[in-house]
């Protein structure tokens, strides 16, 4: 079983890179354009990943079938968060960009939680959560006013 303290860990190293991935996409947005921005952060990415799997042989690629349908639409959805961070970043700033969006992210992730959509383990919603989503949204107004 993976520790707490691993899993805390990846996290952490995973918001670095989503901040260094935004500045670096408000570069590209501001010279380029949004959509070439996209295009260029999935087309490397997409190449990087590409030859992973292929030095994995393959991987898991041949039970793409077995997964529910609409897992299919990861990929769609994150052009969207691509765009909406290469988009916004530079025009709200990083911090602002992300506390909008990290409160949104509860929201919607709480809601997924509390009635297992979308195949989420059911994790019941209670005052604790409620307490720190309000919490979240009085950093989005303190952020965004400044």
């Amino acid at each position: 079983m993976t520790s707490h303290f691993l899993l805390s860990l990846v996290a952490v190293v995973g918001g670095i890179a989503v901040a260094l991935q935004a500045q670096l996409m408000g570069l590209l947005d501001r010279q380029l354009g949004t959509v070439e921005s996209v295009f260029i952060t999935y087309g490397s990415g997409g190449l990087l990943i590409g030859l992973i799997i292929l030095f994995m042989r393959g991987g898991n690629l041949t039970l793409w079938h077995s997964v529910p349908w609409y897992a299919l639409f990861s990929g769609v959805i994150g052009l969207v968060i691509v765009a909406a961070i290469g988009f916004s970043a530079p025009r709200l700033g990083l911090v602002t960009a992300f506390t909008i969006m990290v409160a949104a992210q509860f929201i919607v992730g709480a809601f997924l939680d509390h009635y297992g959509f979308l195949g989420a383990e059911v994790r019941q919603l209670n005052l604790e959560k409620i307490a720190g989503m309000l919490t979240v949204l009085v950093g989005v107004w303190l952020t965004v006013r400044s």
